[in-house]
């Protein structure tokens, strides 16, 4: 099996999820927003777009890179368990790309095209979803 390595220049930003966050201290209420970027990486600030700038360089600073076959795909079935969520990506060739939530974006971001994701937890927090994508595709081999 052959694989090559696939490297993105730049970074793609997607709003994936905001929320705002709002905290009651001293008879004083405070907004916050938290937003999270595909490619992992969460910030939080008073403003959406600063959300999301400080999620796009955290985001940056996590990139990796991946190892896929000469159809787009992943070599071997891979698992990994982030916090709650435990996320399970497997090779199907000719299917595309099949997975929900967080974890389809991540995918579609990274280039993979033609495999199978299935979230095996309960958990619907889709920043723990996308981790766990993430880890998981860390664990297959690098090409050097």
């Amino acid at each position: 099996m052959q694989l090559r390595r696939r490297h993105v220049p730049h970074a793609e930003v997607v709003a994936e999820a905001t929320a705002t966050v709002a905290e009651a201290a001293a008879g004083v209420r405070a907004a916050e927003v938290r937003a999270m970027t595909v490619r992992v990486g969460v910030g939080k600030a008073a403003d959406t777009q600063l959300a999301i700038e400080k999620a796009t360089r955290a985001a940056k600073r996590n990139m990796i890179h991946l190892s896929l076959t000469k159809n787009r795909s992943i070599p071997f079935n891979v698992e990994s368990k982030y916090c709650a969520s435990v996320v399970e990506i497997r090779p199907s060739p000719g299917r595309g790309l099949v997975a929900g939530s967080s974890v389809r974006s991540v995918l579609e971001l990274a280039g993979v095209t033609d495999v199978t994701a299935k979230l095996l937890s309960r958990s619907k927090n889709p920043i723990n979803n996308a981790r766990a994508a993430i880890q998981a595709l860390k664990s297959l081999p690098q090409i050097q």
